[in-house]
């Protein structure tokens, strides 16, 4: 490779890791223009393109680092992605299984844009297992989600509803903690608190976490029903019906902030 290409490669790498991507898409064009075969080059006009939505560029791109590197495990992984982006589900999981496979032989971590976008893979996943109510399977790819992203902190509250429906209220309050150890602000996570608490029948708890909630989201409607459930209970402490357990979000318009999963 001649100095003016590695020059120009080095630019548009500078670029590409700096966000400036319409800067680094000139740079990397200009260096296939000299010499094709650098998967890593490729790699990166893949993430470009998908970060500007053209797919079927992107999936071009990563096809070709992978025919010159087999091994090229992020471009790989980057390549799953894209398949699942387009809706080539079949040959996402293939190549995906592929990655992991090899990846474990690797000993540099993965790129985090793609730890983000595998996250959310496994979290959609999640998603459908529990709309048909097997739970167990939906924690599992909530889990492999934060093997990949521990720090995503909407993904293990979601954990914690999940072992909450299941019954197991001491490791879903343990996902919690984590939760708010690392964003004590972060409602959803509060609320699971709360209605962990109300369903032990611990009003007092239940109250200070639901009024907690309205003091950062005063229009949490779901949090102001809870409390008024609560002042039931604590009134009338020989009450023998049972009370609705109202799921947070389950009412219109409530609107708890949820923090974006990072992609």
């Amino acid at each position: 490779m001649s100095e003016d290409i590695r020059k120009i490669v080095a630019q548009g790498r500078d670029a590409y890791t700096n966000g400036e991507y319409d800067k680094a898409l000139d740079l990397l064009l200009k260096a296939l223009e000299a010499k094709e075969g650098m998967a890593d080059v490729h790699n990166m006009l893949g993430v470009i393109y998908h970060h500007r939505g053209e797919m079927v560029l992107a999936q071009q791109h990563f096809e070709k680092a992978l025919i010159i590197n087999p091994g090229y495990t992020d471009a790989a992984l980057n390549l799953s992605v894209t398949y699942n982006d387009l809706g080539k589900y079949d040959e996402a999981r293939k190549v995906y299984s592929r990655a992991l496979s090899h990846s474990m032989n690797q000993p540099s971590s993965l790129d985090p844009f793609v730890r983000g976008k595998l996250a959310n893979m496994h979290a959609d996943l999640a998603a459908a297992y529990k709309e048909i109510q097997m739970l167990e399977d939906a924690a599992r790819e909530l889990r492999q989600a934060l093997a990949l992203a521990p720090t995503f902190i909407d993904l293990r509250t979601r954990l914690a509803e999940v072992l909450r429906e299941l019954g197991r209220l001491e490791d879903a309050l343990a996902e919690l903690e984590l939760v708010t150890s690392q964003n004590a602000k972060y409602v959803p996570a509060i609320i699971q608190k709360g209605v962990i608490a109300f369903s032990r029948g611990q009003m007092m708890n239940a109250r200070h976490h639901f009024e907690a909630v309205l003091g950062l989201d005063p229009a949490n409607r779901s949090c102001n029903l809870y409390l008024i459930m609560i002042d039931r209970v604590m009134q009338n402490q020989d009450h023998t019906e049972p009370l609705p357990l109202v799921e947070p979000g389950e009412l219109p318009g409530d609107d708890a902030p949820s923090e974006p999963t990072p992609s």
